[in-house]
C-alpha cells in the first residue's frame, strides 16, 4: 500500500503529518512560505484524504508509521501535528536513521489522562467519540473541529478554514478514524522519551484545550534535547491561528 504524498519546493527535506480526521491540505497556510526554503513532503495518513485505508498487520502505531516511512524521503525533518506528532515521535524512535530532527506540534506522548499524567483527555471522552463515530462520523468530525479551535484568538476564522478543507478530498474512512482513536487511547510513549536522539522542537498553543501546554512542557523535560515554544493566543492548531509566528519558529529550529 502506497500513501498519497505531494512534494513542493527545494532544499532540506521536511515531512509534514496532519492530525486525526484531517488531511495534508491543513498545512496550506504555511506551505507557501516554507516551500521557498525547503522541500516539503505532505502526507495523507491512511484512510484520510487521498490515501487508502491501512488494514491488518501490526499494532496501529507500528503499521501506520512504517507506511509513512516507506512513502517519504529516507532522511528528513519530521513535523507532526497531534496524531501526526505521535507518529513522528514513534518514527524518531523506531526509524531513527530516517529522522534528522523532530518537530512536534500540539502533541501529547499520552493522550489519555493517567493518575501520574493528568494533562490529557479523560478516556471517556475518546470512548464517546468512538461510540458516536459509528452513528454519524461527519457530525463527530465537525464537533472535533470546534474543540480544536476553542480558546484560540482566531477561532472563527480557523473553524471556517478547517470546515472548508475537511471534506476537500472526500470523507475519511470511518475504519481509519476508529483505528486512529484506538491509537490515541492506547499509545503511551512517555517512558521512551529519554531515548529520542534527535533535536526536538515542541510547539504548544497557549489555549489548547486538547493538549494542555503543561503536557508539552513535561515532555520537554523528559527529552534529551528539546526546545519548547508556546504560542500566545493559539489553540490546538497554532499553525493556523499564528502561521507567521509558527513558520518563524520552525525556520529558526530547522536552520539552527
Amino acid at each position: 500500500m502506497r500513501l498519497y504524498t505531494e512534494t513542493h519546493g527545494k532544499g532540506v527535506d521536511l515531512v509534514m503529518l496532519h492530525g486525526w480526521g484531517m488531511h495534508s491540505a491543513i498545512w496550506g497556510e504555511c506551505l507557501e512560505r516554507l516551500m521557498e526554503c525547503y522541500r516539503i513532503t505532505l502526507v495523507d495518513l491512511p484512510g484520510h484524504g487521498r490515501s487508502p485505508t491501512l488494514l491488518g498487520g501490526q499494532e496501529p502505531i507500528s503499521s501506520l508509521t512504517a507506511a509513512v516511512a516507506e512513502a517519504v524521503p529516507p532522511r528528513a525533518i519530521w513535523v507532526g501535528w497531534s496524531l501526526g506528532g505521535l507518529v513522528a515521535l514513534y518514527a524518531a524512535l523506531e526509524f531513527s536513521e530516517r529522522v534528522t530532527k523532530l518537530v512536534l506540534v500540539a502533541t501529547n506522548p499520552c493522550f489519555v489522562s493517567r493518575p501520574d499524567w493528568p494533562w490529557a483527555q479523560g478516556e471517556e471522552i475518546l470512548e464517546g467519540f468512538a461510540t458516536d463515530l459509528r452513528r454519524d462520523h461527519r457530525e463527530v468530525l465537525l464537533r472535533f473541529l470546534a474543540l480544536q479551535v476553542r480558546g484560540s484568538d482566531a477561532a472563527r476564522r480557523q473553524l471556517r478554514v478547517m470546515r472548508e478543507r475537511l471534506f476537500l478530498h472526500g470523507e475519511p474512512d470511518p475504519i481509519a478514524l476508529d483505528l486512529g482513536l484506538t491509537l490515541l487511547k492506547q499509545c503511551d510513549l512517555r517512558q521512551k522519551l529519554s531515548s529520542v536522539e534527535q533535536p526536538t522542537l515542541l510547539v504548544a498553543g497557549e489555549r489548547d484545550l486538547l493538549v494542555p501546554p503543561r503536557a508539552v512542557a513535561e515532555m520537554a523535560e523528559r527529552l534529551p534535547e528539546a526546545r519548547l515554544e508556546v504560542l500566545a493566543g493559539a489553540g490546538h492548531a497554532p499553525f493556523l491561528s499564528s502561521p507567521k509566528r509558527f513558520c518563524k519558529v520552525l525556520e529558526s529550529f530547522v536552520d539552527g
